[in-house]
């Protein structure tokens, strides 16, 4: 078993509670199962919002899908004038059997632009 971090993101249409938590939990999910990644293997989260995003803690939603006791961590992005509007980003710790080369980091909604060199 070996430690690795596995990267995703995903954008927010707009500031509201449900909509970033219902996106959040939907990235959290995906890089879970895309990763085959249980809980037990999980070491840390760290989620960054944009200075746009103020209604919820993305952290909340990924305690609501099962995840309460992995630390998680919530951090402002960087306010870069370039950067992606509405944006969560997630970068998880895990111990996995894998290589990095075989991981797969989820980018979703506008996010996608982040990483287009990443299979869908």
């Amino acid at each position: 078993m070996r430690l690795v971090a596995l990267r995703g993101a995903i954008t927010c249409d707009e500031d509201t509670k449900e909509q970033i938590d219902s996106r959040t939990r939907r990235l959290v999910t995906e890089m879970l199962v895309r990763n085959d990644v249980g809980n037990e293997d999980l070491v840390s989260i760290i989620f960054t919002a944009t200075d746009d995003l103020t209604a919820e803690f993305p952290a909340t939603s990924a305690r609501a899908v099962g995840l309460g006791d992995v630390p998680l961590l919530c951090a402002r992005e960087l306010g870069i004038s370039s950067g992606m509007a509405r944006c969560v980003r997630v970068m998880m710790h895990l111990y996995t059997e894998r290589t990095r080369a075989e991981m797969h980091h989820v980018y979703l909604e506008g996010a996608r632009a982040l990483r287009d060199d990443l299979p869908e």
